[in-house]
């Protein structure tokens, strides 16, 4: 077990965002970009994964303890503060649930719901109209490949 796996664990174990993250390694003076934390969490196999070292690991440990325990001026009850972070885990998923559900209005209730007022903005769709340059006929697009010759590694003259 390496140190990325470690702390894979302690992030879902504890429901801790990128950003929560980067803000208890700010607690011991510990700067970190939210991508290169992501680096931390990607499988082994993919081309941007990054090893997580001793010195993340341990900055993570010591500012969890302060982001957990608080510190000797201002101690603070883990259980709360686990709570907090799961209270907020389930408020974030509630609102994205509320715009997964939400659905955009039919384009007749539309209409009818602005029928008779002054200012009636309606857009119509636009239409693309030739151009008088390439006549009436639309613009083909060009081949991805254009004609190619080849050698299969042989130099020939002519």
């Amino acid at each position: 077990m390496n140190n990325n796996d470690i702390f894979k664990k302690l992030r879902v174990a504890l429901q801790l965002r990128d950003d929560q993250i980067v803000d208890i390694l700010q607690l011991v003076d510990f700067r970190i970009s939210k991508s290169e934390i992501g680096a931390f969490f990607r499988n082994a196999d993919h081309p941007k994964y990054m090893e997580c070292g001793d010195q993340v690991l341990r900055n993570f440990l010591d500012g969890l303890v302060i982001h957990l325990r608080g510190t000797k001026d201002n101690p603070k009850n883990p259980n709360e503060v686990l709570e907090q972070n799961k209270a907020a885990v389930k408020d974030n998923t509630a609102s994205k649930e509320k715009l997964i559900i939400k659905k955009p209005a039919k384009q007749t209730d539309l209409k009818s719901t602005t029928a008779g007022k002054a200012g009636d903005n309606t857009k119509k769709p636009v239409v693309k109209k030739p151009s008088k340059i390439t006549g009436d006929s639309p613009k083909k697009p060009a081949p991805v490949m254009e004609k190619v010759k080849f050698n299969n590694g042989k130099n020939k003259k002519s």
